[in-house]
């Protein structure tokens, strides 16, 4: 057993609390395998002299290059972008060719008391879903992210207030004031002046996304290739056309405008089953 609790509470948890103070909608699982679980497990497998280590993700690492897992619903190359790619080469991914249902069966057949053990989305260091209560733990009392403030239109009309621009993400509709004649959903946040902005299901598009911090598995994409782009883990992929890179960032036309973009999430880049790489939504 390894004890992480300080590179996760530095990795994971204070980067989760920093990002909403921002305004932005973190994935704390993909810092967790980023920055944490990955890069230590490869240390003390160095100190073991230990040739390799596994992972339970329902994803294929193949001679140095990841995949998505075979088992399409349970795909989770989605949260493993930022690895290293010495990771990736070195790195044993028994399940990435089951489905979810074999592995169960699997589970059975060697007595694992996890065989019927239900499935979670939660994340692991938020209880009862309740994200929060964690930044108010972590947040100053008069952190502006908690703090009231107006919930606008996009043409600037005040139509309501809320109780601090954390507790929304984009293309939320829960929370948000009635009456409005259809239906609204967040679409933007602007942590410099508090307001929430809402808007119809048609200001919820985007034909083009900004990606930072990149990490790359496979070459580098360079102005005109195309690839393939998720940009929420339960969203399909859309394909798209690189219209301009920097040493740190990455544009991305796409073909089809893809729904609730939402910085911090992450953005990942794929060619067929490959992950070439990814970063996060700017």
């Amino acid at each position: 057993m390894l004890d992480l609790e300080d590179h996760f509470r530095h990795d994971v948890i204070d980067d989760f609390v920093r990002e909403y103070a921002r305004g932005r909608t973190p994935i704390p699982c993909v810092r967790c395998n980023s920055f944490t679980k990955f890069s230590d497990l490869l240390a003390h497998a160095d100190a073991l002299g230990c040739g390799a280590t596994a992972t339970g993700h329902y994803a294929r690492a193949e001679e140095g290059r990841l995949f998505r897992g075979a088992d399409r619903a349970k795909d989770q190359s989605y949260f493993l972008w930022g690895i290293r790619r010495e990771v990736v080469s070195r790195m044993l991914t028994p399940l990435g060719a089951l489905t979810k249902a074999e592995t169960r069966a699997e589970a059975r057949r060697f007595g694992l008391a996890t065989a019927e053990k239900p499935e979670s989305q939660e994340i692991c260091f938020v209880p009862d879903d309740d994200y929060v209560a964690v930044l108010e733990r972590h947040l100053p009392a008069d952190a502006p992210a908690l703090a009231p403030g107006p919930i606008v239109t996009t043409s600037g009309e005040r139509i309501g207030e809320h109780h601090g621009f954390a507790r929304f993400t984009i293309g939320q509709r829960r929370g948000l004031p009635g009456g409005a004649g259809q239906p609204l959903y967040v679409v933007a946040i602007r942590p410099d002046t508090r307001e929430v902005v809402v808007g119809g299901e048609s200001d919820l598009l985007a034909s083009t996304v900004s990606v930072e911090e990149l990490n790359w598995l496979a070459d580098p994409l360079q102005p005109g290739d195309c690839c393939s782009v998720q940009i929420r883990y339960r969203s399909s992929a859309v394909s798209a056309v690189v219209s301009e890179t920097s040493d740190s960032a990455l544009h991305l036309s796409l073909d089809a405008p893809a729904r609730a973009v939402a910085p911090g999430q992450s953005a990942v880049l794929y060619r067929g089953e490959q992950v070439l790489g990814g970063g996060v939504i700017a």
